[in-house]
């Protein structure tokens, strides 16, 4: 649709933006904004890590597993996460655990079938080499195949929180009282350009920073692996 107020409909300024979020800023809004989202992706990410990273070592290692799991997973990662945003309002209504729900639904499936590759990637060696010493599955798994894997699945949390941040910003346009995305959506309607380009920057900054933040800890935690 044309837009009907030409001047409002104008790309703003940089002058205007920087201008309009130190009002946003001051009054309280964006602050409230960004500790809103950051609290959802934290809690939404979190749950979905803490359960794929398990059923994604699992399928890796043992092929009866993962002919049960595999399958699923992949066919529910194709479904678009954008169709169960109307149903996840019907599941769990505008509250906050329906913004965990649109996280965790884009995030788990894929973090799972990462995982599971980080997990084939261990040498085939290493774990021929704990077979020779004789150790059980469970400790070949625990001992050998997860601390070798656990770099790649670290790159595995860090690529995907980037997309938490695409489904947290959806789940916020849809269905939300507060957050950034909520703020885009309001914006929109009044034509306040300044507000939604600074709030897509701040987006992007946000997702630079944790991505960086996670890259940095990454380096500290894995520097031998990274060393050899």
């Amino acid at each position: 649709a044309a837009c009907r107020r030409p001047r409002a409909c104008r790309v703003a300024s940089p002058a205007s933006v920087a201008t309009q979020l130190g009002k946003l800023w001051a009054d309280g809004t964006l602050l409230t904004d960004i500790e809103a989202s950051i609290y959802r992706i934290s809690v939404g990410f979190l749950i979905a890590s803490v359960l794929a990273i398990p059923i994604g070592v699992l399928i890796g290692s043992f092929r009866t597993w993962e002919a049960a799991i595999e399958p699923l997973v992949d066919f529910i990662r194709y479904m678009p996460v954008v169709a169960f945003v109307p149903l996840s309002i019907l599941w769990a209504g505008t509250s906050d655990v329906q913004k965990f729900l649109i996280i965790f639904i884009g995030t788990f499936f894929q973090q799972v079938l990462m995982i599971m590759d980080n997990v084939k990637r261990v040498p085939a060696d290493f774990v021929g080499l704990g077979r020779t010493l004789g150790l059980p599955d469970r400790k070949i798994l625990t001992r050998i195949v997860v601390p070798s894997a656990l770099p790649g699945i670290w790159d595995t949390l860090r690529i995907s929180l980037g997309w938490a941040w695409t489904w947290l910003v959806l789940a916020e346009l849809v269905a939300a009282t507060s957050g950034l995305g909520y703020r885009i959506t309001v914006s929109q309607r009044y034509f306040q350009t300044n507000t939604i380009i600074g709030y897509i920057l701040l987006l992007g900054i946000l997702g630079l920073i944790t991505d960086q933040v996670m890259k940095a800890l990454g380096k500290v935690l894995f520097r031998q692996d990274s060393r050899s």
